[in-house]
């Protein structure tokens, strides 16, 4: 739900009556995953997707029913041999989705306001729900800030407000969404319960060194990406607005200084376009030392390995060193400052979900990975040359 958080707070500022389809667990090859969500509001209205198309008439019609008969509802859709015809996923998996009606006088309204409102806003937010359990605690909602207070209710035991926040506090500081299991009086052992727990974070940053024209178009594939993208460049003729407007930052500073100076964490992407040495190094010795989810550097194999020898003199450890994938990119024979970015952003994703950067036609592998490697911090891989 809270990946619409932007257009539900809108509907609920508006007065509007609305129910949300939100997907719950998925099994085998599924097009989305836990946390997705569809809305559709008295008019009929629509925003959101659940299954990429697969399933989203028969959804849209549960949302109308939820809207006229009220209660909260989950149901499984999966593909059927022995019915060809039925509604399920083509792809082979299986979605469990929950159906709430988010009514005028609904109890979590006021609960999904705040969540709406801080997910919508950029403030980090978490939303749990019961998704198996007692019927009469489907569709209630407890919103978990990052200081783990909490506002709303899930009902039942009094304990169980106080371990579901402290389980959504938990994923949130993780930037996750999944699922966690409790007992009905609010005890850890699983088997009761099952809560679904939505985080929003701020996007990740992407942080591009080098005020060039392969930058540029890194800048757009981070953005498309969804990241808080800046640029930083130490020379103010080449790091201005009018040659990076669609960055979120542009920065004149030294990038080791910069870098220093700001924050990362284990979703942060950093770009190293600058290949001149005197900026590289001081750079890298600096961001091989905290946490990133991807550390690459341009340049050709003859400048890798110089500045390898670099880092190694500068007291950059071998350990340290396996995280820097350079030269950045996977190999698409890019020429151009967009195909490059292309290729940059492609290995930042396949670092990001575990892919191979091979070819799917005859691979084998699986389309749709484990979703929980989202926001963990990569440390190795293969590395490839950009053009």
């Amino acid at each position: 739900m809270l990946d619409l958080a932007e257009e539900l707070h809108e509907w609920l500022a508006e007065g509007r009556e609305f129910a949300v389809a939100t997907v719950v667990s998925v099994g085998g090859s599924a097009p989305r995953g836990p946390g997705a969500a569809l809305a559709v509001d008295r008019e009929g209205t629509v925003i959101g997707s659940v299954s990429g198309g697969c399933v989203e008439g028969a959804v849209y019609a549960l949302c109308q029913e939820a809207l006229a008969e009220g209660g909260t509802v989950v149901q499984r859709f999966g593909y059927s041999d022995e019915d060809a015809f039925a509604v399920g996923l083509t792809c082979g998996g299986v979605l469990d989705i929950m159906v709430t009606p988010v009514g005028a006088d609904a109890p979590a309204r006021d609960a999904l306001r705040t969540a709406l409102t801080a997910a919508a806003s950029g403030t980090p937010a978490a939303l749990a729900r019961v998704v198996r359990g007692p019927a009469e605690l489907l569709g209630q909602v407890l919103h978990v800030d990052s200081e783990g207070a909490y506002r709303g209710g899930l009902g039942g035991h009094p304990d169980l407000d106080r371990t579901a926040a402290d389980q959504a506090r938990a994923l949130l500081d993780a930037g996750r969404t999944g699922t966690v299991e409790v007992a009905e009086d609010g005890s850890h052992c699983p088997g009761g319960l099952t809560l679904l727990v939505e985080s929003s974070v701020p996007p990740p940053r992407m942080i591009v060194f080098g005020a060039i024209d392969f930058a540029a178009a890194l800048v757009r594939a981070g953005k498309f990406l969804g990241h808080h993208v800046t640029v930083c460049d130490a020379r103010p003729v080449f790091a201005t607005r009018a040659r990076f407007p669609e960055a979120d930052e542009v920065v004149v500073d030294w990038p080791h200084r910069y870098l220093r100076s700001t924050g990362t964490d284990a979703r942060t992407v950093l770009c190293v376009l600058t290949h001149d040495a005197k900026f590289d190094v001081p750079l890298l010795v600096e961001a091989l030392s905290r946490p990133a989810a991807f550390i690459g550097a341009m340049g050709s194999r003859r400048t890798h390995a110089d500045r390898e020898r670099r880092l190694r003199e500068a007291g950059v450890t071998e350990a340290r060193l396996a995280r820097l994938r350079s030269p950045i990119g996977l190999d698409l024979g890019a020429r151009t400052p967009e195909e490059t970015a292309l290729s940059i952003a492609a290995e930042i994703v396949a670092a990001r979900r575990g892919g191979s950067g091979l070819p799917l036609t005859g691979s084998g592998v699986p389309i749709h990975r484990d979703r929980d490697r989202e926001g963990d911090p990569v440390h190795e891989g293969r590395t490839a040359e950009a053009a």
